[in-house]
This record gives C-alpha cells, structure tokens and sequence, in this order.
C-alpha cells in the first residue's frame, strides 16, 4: 500500500513537472527571456534589436524591430505557470532563414488581399507587387514585415513599459503611392494585455490597412494543436471569397454555417466541413464583419484553452477580424525550444480593414490623404480562467441568450 502510494505521488510531481517545462512553461512559474544578443545584428544597414516589456505580475513581451514583430508573449495559465503564447524563433539569424515570413510582424501597406494586385484611386491605377497567385498579400514581397524599423523603448505616464517603432515607407514601395509614414508603439498593461497603437500619415492620396500577424498557440507549444481552443467571434456576418480567397463583395450571414462563432465553439469540431467557403481555405481563412455600435475599442474575440486556462480576449476599433488556423503550415520551420510550425498549430487573429477593400466600394474605405492622421488600436488582454469545461457551457448559456438561440 505504502509502495503504491508512493509511485502515485511522484508520478503527479513528474506529472506537474511536464505540464510546467514540457508544455513551453516553467515549473517555478516565471517567464525566461530570450537573450536580446541574440538579436544583435546588421540587416538591410541597420541594427537589429530585442526589446523586453515587463509587468509587475510576471508578464513578458519581447520585440524585435526587424518587421516589428513580437517574438515572445508569456502569459499566465490557471496553474500560475507562464507559457509562451506565440510562435517564433529565438535568434534574428532564425527568422532571416525561415519560410514563413509573416511569424509575429506587422504586415502592411495593405494586411491581408488585393486581387489582381491592382487598384484604382482618384482615377489612376496602381499595379503592387504579386506574391500570392495572381494577388497581392500582406504588403508584397518587401513589406513592413521585412524592414528593420527605428526603435525608441520608454515607460508611459502609467509606468507600464513600450516600445515604439517607425517605419518610412518611400512612394512607390511595391507599388503603392505616396511617402507613409507610420509608428506603431506596443504597450504591455498593468493589467496583462498587450496593446497595440498604430498611427500614420502620408504626403500623397493612398491605401493603408496594416495589422499584427502573431500565431497563437495558448498551449504554449505547437506539441498541442489549436483545435481545442474554444473561440468566440462577435459578428454575424462575414465575407465570402472566391477561389483565390479574394472578396466577392457580398456580406452574408454566418448563419447556419460553419463560421458561426457567435457562441464559444472549439475550433477543431468543423474545421474539417465541407462547406465551399471552408474547402477554398483548406479551413479557417475568412475575414469576420464585426458586429460593432461605434468607433471606439470593442470585444471582437475571445479564445480560451481548457488545458491551461488561458483566455485571451481581442479588442479593436476596426470593422473586421481575419482568423487563420495555420491551414498552410507544413512543419518545415522550427521555432523556439525546438517547436515544429505544423499544421493547424498556430492561429492567426488579425483585427483589420476588409481584404480587397480597395477594389469593393461597399467596403469600408481604406484611403489615406494627405493631412489625414490614420489611427488604430487593437488589444490582446489575457486572463486565467479555472473553470475547464465548464467554460464553454457557461459561454453557450450566456451567448444563446444574447443572440436568441434555443
């Protein structure tokens, strides 16, 4: 008896060991930096650097202005222990060779589509850079994704640490008019969110809709799939796409389908249907219209994972949300502490303008002009949530209520 109990109790300490290392936490709790040497390097004439933000509660970002994209989120789980929420990979050198470019950058001028790779404004033609079939994707072959912005790291009137970074875009890049410049200044709260502020201007008329491309995994490591997230998308419509998931420029209901996250649903239980807009993407690839009632910063997502408890909310002042379920990921790149990018291991939550806008006019309109000032801020809040199962049960009873379902 004795003997029995005794391989019970270390196996649960063996057991509380491997879901605090082994699942891209730390059995002490705390978050492990990456060394910001490792980012130190020249790219394109310019220096290259790792910004680390913290916060009283143990919350870690880290940045790198190379495509100023966020290498490392850990975030805390209902066990206390933090988890490394994004992927990434852990030297400069790393993502300089890796397939996918879009890990953690923000992408731009334009995030997401434009078919064609062409658009008109003021009665001209622009032709952008085609990198995506016959389309142009996410800023072209040489977007914002792929320079090495100006850094200026400060602590804000709240005492909550930023990192602000710029970016001038010169007339003519992939083919877009007009010198832009833009900043977009990443703020970790006291309150364990990161918040993402985006201000630009330009000296002639143009188009402008960039978003942060960050995959998440809330297991903290793609040994675990995201098909046990449980998501909730706050729109009832969205808009369809043809072949080349380019925009139709109709608006339909989510109705019925599966692109009805109106109640919290997990994501692996229709990834696989076989409805048309779902076989184009090979899952989840679509561009939700949000059901929003002004301007100003609105819950547009939430995401919780039962295994570990976390629960991420998405706030932002944009009219669309694209969610992406790694559809495309095939394994070849490996990340931070040896994780494999696999498919459907990472999903992308990209809070933007419609895809294709430019070319649709009833779309909301993407166009900067000069003495126009675009702003745009977007909110990733997470919480710990103990509640496991009972979450979704608890998010279905209050959601059917809300929006009338039986």
């Amino acid at each position: 008896m004795k003997n029995r109990l005794l391989r019970t109790v270390i196996l649960l300490g063996l057991l509380g060991i491997w879901a605090g290392c082994g699942q891209g936490g730390h059995r002490h709790g705390e978050a492990i930096p990456i060394p910001e040497s490792a980012f130190e390097k020249t790219v394109q004439g310019k220096p290259v650097s790792l910004y680390t933000l913290r916060n009283e509660r143990g919350m870690l970002v880290q940045i790198t202005n190379y495509g100023a994209r966020v290498v490392a989120l850990w975030a805390p789980g209902a066990d206390s222990v933090h988890r490394d929420v994004v992927w990434g990979y852990e030297t400069i050198d790393d993502y300089l060779a890796a397939g996918d470019r879009f890990s953690g950058p923000i992408v731009g001028r334009y995030g997401n589509r434009i078919g064609g790779a062409r658009f008109e404004l003021d009665g001209r033609e622009y032709r952008l850079t085609v990198n995506d079939g016959a389309n142009h994707l996410h800023g072209g072959s040489g977007g914002f994704a792929d320079k090495v912005w100006d850094a200026r790291p400060f602590v804000n009137e709240a005492g909550e640490q930023a990192v602000e970074m710029g970016y001038l875009s010169p007339d003519g890049e992939e083919g877009y008019p007009g010198t832009l410049s833009i900043s977009v200044t990443y703020t970790l709260t006291a309150d364990n969110a990161l918040r993402i502020d985006y201000r630009a201007t330009t000296d002639a008329p143009t188009v402008l809709n960039p978003t942060s491309h960050v995959y998440f995994n809330l297991n903290g490591t793609s040994a675990r799939g995201i098909g046990s997230h449980v998501l909730t998308i706050h729109a009832g419509r969205y808009t369809p796409t043809d072949g080349g998931l380019i925009p139709t420029g109709e608006l339909a209901s989510v109705e019925g389908t599966p692109l009805d996250f109106r109640t919290a649903t997990p994501i692996g239980w229709r990834v696989e249907s076989d409805f048309p807009a779902m076989r184009s993407a090979g899952g989840y690839d679509h561009n939700w219209v949000l059901d929003r009632t002004g301007d100003s910063l609105e819950l547009a997502a939430e995401v919780y994972e039962p295994y570990t408890g976390i629960l991420m909310k998405v706030w932002t002042d944009r009219p669309g949300l694209q969610f992406y379920s790694g559809n495309f990921m095939d394994g070849s790149d490996v990340g931070k502490r040896g994780d494999r990018h696999d498919f459907r291991t990472g999903i992308a939550l990209e809070t933007q303008n419609f895809p294709d806008a430019p070319n649709h006019d009833n779309f909301p309109s993407t166009v900067l002009r000069p003495g126009e000032t675009y702003t745009q801020t977007s909110v990733y809040a997470f919480e710990m949530n103990k509640e496991g199962r009972s979450y979704v049960r608890n998010r279905r009873k209050t959601q059917d209520k809300t929006i009338g379902h039986e």
